[in-house]
């Protein structure tokens, strides 16, 4: 099967701070051309580190770095015409209009998209006249993302571009994201958010401590949890010990078991066995049931079963 092209790759890419703190420890990725490619994991695991090296903003301590087939030590100024940033903030001067804003942005570039199809992109055409510091955080997120497509970019980095908006404002921006991909082009995403990893990206790389530590589809890998339900329960009679555990990893349907923070988490497959299975196994242990819920797995499950921690710590 032939690979698909690559947007943007690094080999054995490690950068240190002062102090020897290793914010990346050896990282190999490969994006492809034309996937909205998603990096995940908690605060502090090397997810900006890695995005402000792909994008040129730092120099790392060691490694290689390619960008839509170019370096940043021979090709910067062609690779700034082709690609388009949104930072985590992102602060204009606060007496700029919306459409002043995008005409500036759009003046770095040779060329572009007209400031106003943009607007209409990200569905600002109300705000072109507002000033910055009128704008609500949802609309100046949006405007970030503005000014990061109007240089009609191949590739598109946005780091937690959702982070603190309303629900409706971060279905808006899904979808500039969406459309964004449809005509062929990349997108790299930081998040916090599951949902959203789930439904924009092709694929995800979970991070941690600097190392790449899952790659894949969404589906496979939660799949690779070897559940596709999670049943929550929480025990009656205080401390629930290591060997309750192990006896509740080994009803039928249960290939996993794991403490949260109320209870335990057991992933399942399929759920109408190990449900009855997880019940009969109470009463009979004598346990007493204090709560219980059912949901689907999710990345965040994925992330917990791989380092013990959730994807906000």
């Amino acid at each position: 099967m032939t690979e698909p092209p690559v947007a943007a790759r690094c080999r054995a890419l490690v950068m240190r701070y002062p102090g020897g703190v290793a914010a990346i420890d050896g990282l190999d990725l490969d994006v492809h051309a034309g996937e909205c490619f998603g990096l995940l994991g908690p605060n502090g695991a090397g997810k900006t580190t890695t995005v402000e090296i792909l994008e040129g903003l730092l120099e790392p301590t060691a490694g290689d770095v390619e960008i839509l087939g170019m370096r940043w030590s021979t090709d910067e100024r062609r690779l700034r015409e082709r690609l388009g940033v949104s930072l985590q903030e992102t602060h204009l001067p606060e007496r700029l209009t919306v459409i002043e804003a995008l005409i500036l942005f759009r003046s770095f570039f040779t060329k572009g998209r007209e400031p106003e199809d943009v607007l209409r992109a990200v569905s600002l055409e109300e705000k072109r006249a507002s000033y910055y510091e009128k704008l609500s955080g949802g609309q100046k997120q949006r405007l970030a993302v503005a000014c990061a497509l109007v240089g009609d970019p191949d590739l598109l980095f946005l780091d937690e571009p959702t982070t603190g908006l309303d629900p409706q404002s971060r279905l808006q921006l899904w979808d500039v994201v969406t459309e964004f991909k449809r005509a062929g082009r990349t997108v790299v995403l930081t998040t916090h958010y599951m949902e959203e990893a789930e439904r924009l990206c092709d694929r995800v790389g979970i991070i941690d401590r600097g190392k790449l530590i899952a790659l894949g589809s969404p589906r496979e890998l939660i799949a690779a949890l070897g559940g596709r339900e999670v049943i929550e329960v929480t025990l009656g009679g205080g401390a629930i010990g290591e060997d309750r555990v192990g006896a509740l990893s080994g009803i039928r349907g249960v290939s996993a078991v794991r403490r949260v923070a109320e209870g335990l988490a057991l992933t399942a497959d399929p759920l109408h066995v190990a449900l009855p299975a997880l019940l009969d196994h109470l009463r009979g242990a004598g346990l007493q049931l204090e709560r219980l819920a059912t949901r689907h797995a999710t990345l965040e499950d994925v992330f917990v079963a791989l380092t013990g921690r959730g994807l906000r710590d």
